[in-house]
């Protein structure tokens, strides 16, 4: 029986990709870079320094990668700060009240930094329902390496047999199966360019699943 979700953030929880999607390209512009739709849709799921320092080794930025990531942190917070209609995605409220009043833990494991994952769940009330946090600050490789779902997983009060991620990206996906996790993949608005093939099953809505439903998982 399942005892344990592990949630994604960014595509899962809530969409905060217009905001990243802004704030970097933004960032594009002043470093005068030109990066194509391709690469930037290969960066979901990785840590925004990884993305700066593949950004650097491609286009021979000077600047160092911390304050790169810095500058791009600072474009997205004045935007998530601006931005009046941010809200979760539909049904994931719903979703997550439903399974932490039926028992089941809930954990995060984001590729976000900690800062942003405190101003969203600041913003949407969510500390209650997680029993931890887990960010993809704190580990040298991003997904598809399965490093954050693997700690993240040995945070659960039950072996990771008994967990599941919900996951909206390719790499995300990759990381869970990596960690030998069963996946549920997402299927967003925003993620016509991901592949969830190698997802366990694949929902469109929220609405798919409840507590009873993913406790029968497997």
């Amino acid at each position: 029986m399942i005892k344990t979700v592990i949630f994604d953030m960014d595509g899962v929880i809530v969409d905060t990709e217009p905001v990243h999607h802004y704030a970097y390209h933004q960032h594009f512009k002043h470093l005068n870079i030109d990066v194509t739709q391709e690469m930037y849709a290969s960066f979901t799921g990785n840590s925004t320094k990884n993305v700066y320092q593949r950004l650097k080794e491609t286009f021979d930025i000077l600047d160092e990668v911390e304050d790169l990531v810095q500058k791009k942190r600072s474009l997205f917070n004045d935007a998530f700060d601006e931005k009046e209609d941010l809200d979760l995605l539909p049904g994931v409220r719903e979703l997550i009240v439903d399974l932490h009043s039926n028992g089941i833990q809930l954990i995060l494991a984001s590729s976000a930094s900690k800062v942003t994952i405190e101003r969203v769940f600041n913003r949407f009330g969510l500390h209650k329902y997680f029993t931890h946090i887990v960010s993809g600050e704190d580990f040298p490789k991003s997904k598809p390496h399965p490093a954050i779902f693997e700690h993240a997983a040995s945070l659960s009060v039950a072996p990771k047999e008994e967990c599941i991620v919900i996951e909206d990206s390719t790499n995300g996906i990759k990381a869970a199966k990596g960690a030998g996790i069963y996946c549920v993949g997402y299927m967003s608005e925003n993620s016509h360019l991901q592949e969830l093939a190698e997802a366990d099953m694949v929902i469109n809505h929220f609405n798919d699943l409840n507590a009873e439903k993913v406790k029968a998982l497997k």
